[in-house]
């Protein structure tokens, strides 16, 4: 198995990072995490956000950007990533209103295919982060979440796979993975299981459905540079979840290297 890099999306710790945004990354810090992707920046400029990564020796894996700011302000989001070291430049989701057709998709498609292009030209990377929606809607015969990267090129959109996203839209994260190796730097390293409604109740690595180990080894496998965790809602206080799950991660992958 090949070394990845341990991130946390900090969306995690949204409450923590809105009460105390460099507290808040200290303490990932302090929990070994070896970078973070950003779901906003706290108010900071960037030279002293950048400032303080380097000091607790954090990477910027990147940030999700809403398509509202990707469409609004694309080269301020450029400027303020390329300005604290990060690499990957991420459209998190979809508002409903922009996929209700085919055409919504496609029209998706050439913004993303545009905006990839640019962020390539300035040394970042674009990539698309997906839910279970992308695999309930058609687009020329496919799953939306794979017209997608049919219709852009790889140099302009990469993929960010959420596994937990995939398994409970009723696919086979081991084969996705696999299908997109070599365009897919970034993995979501989520668990699940459902509730007694079949909706998602995301749980610390371990805990839930997924097979956790075989979509390591297969990340390895599909040139995976990033393993990140995330849960959307904890079910212990979010840095004692995060603290859990890294240590999981430490547990079935770091050691075992």
């Amino acid at each position: 198995m090949r070394r990845m890099g341990i991130g946390l999306q900090l969306y995690t710790l949204r409450s923590e990072t809105a009460a105390d945004f460099e507290g808040t990354l200290r303490k990932v810090a302090e929990l070994g995490y070896e970078g973070v992707e950003f779901a906003g920046y706290g108010g900071l400029p960037a030279e002293q956000l950048g400032a303080l990564l380097k000091e607790l020796n954090l990477k910027a894996i990147g940030a999700h950007v809403g398509l509202k700011n990707l469409r609004d302000n694309l080269q301020g989001e450029i400027d303020y990533l390329r300005a604290i070291g990060g690499t990957y430049l991420i459209c998190p989701s979809i508002p409903k209103e922009e996929r209700e057709d085919a055409e919504g998709w496609k029209r998706l498609f050439a913004f993303f295919e545009q905006a990839g292009a640019e962020a390539r030209k300035q040394g970042l990377v674009f990539a698309y982060h997906n839910h279970a929606f992308e695999f309930g809607q058609d687009v020329d015969g496919q799953f939306a979440f794979d017209a997608l990267y049919s219709h852009t090129a790889p140099d302009s959109v990469q993929v960010e796979m959420d596994v937990c996203w995939v398994q409970f839209a009723g696919q086979n994260p081991l084969e996705y993975i696999a299908r997109y190796n070599g365009r897919l730097p970034l993995l979501h390293l989520k668990d699940f299981s459902k509730d007694e409604e079949g909706k998602m109740k995301t749980l610390e690595l371990g805990q839930g459905d997924v097979q956790l180990s075989g979509v390591i080894e297969a990340a390895s496998d599909a040139g995976v540079e990033w393993l990140i965790v995330e849960q959307d809602h904890c079910q212990n206080p979010p840095l004692q979840s995060v603290a859990n799950s890294y240590g999981w991660v430490k547990k079935h992958c770091l050691e075992q290297l």
